[in-house]
C-alpha cells in the first residue's frame, strides 16, 4: 500500500517577519506517557509551511525567550491557531 503524503508548501510572511508572539501547544512530558501543555515566546522569522489538505500553516518562531525546561532548540514551529502577537509597548 502506498503511504500518504500531505502536500507541503513553504514561503515567507513579510507581515509578521521580526514581530514578537507567544505560541502554546503539546508536547511529550520526558519519561512519562502523558502530554501536557508547552509555552514559547520568542520572534517570528516570517517562515512559514502549509502542510496537509486542508492546509495547516505553521509559523517559525525564533530567538526564543521562553521555553519549557529542557527545549534544547533556540526555534519551534507554531501553528497558527495556537499562535498570539504581543504588543511591544513601544507606542
Amino acid at each position: 500500500m502506498p503511504k500518504h503524503v500531505h502536500p507541503t508548501t513553504r514561503g515567507f510572511d513579510a507581515s509578521v517577519a521580526g514581530k514578537r508572539a507567544e505560541c502554546d501547544g503539546g508536547g511529550p512530558v520526558p519519561g512519562t506517557h502523558f502530554a501536557g501543555r508547552q509555552e514559547f515566546s520568542g520572534t517570528l522569522t516570517g517562515e512559514y509551511v502549509d502542510h496537509g489538505d486542508p492546509p495547516w500553516r505553521w509559523y517559525l518562531l525564533a530567538q526564543l525567550t521562553e521555553k519549557p525546561a529542557g527545549y534544547a532548540d533556540d526555534a519551534v514551529w507554531c501553528e497558527s491557531g495556537n499562535l498570539f502577537l504581543v504588543e511591544d509597548g513601544s507606542s
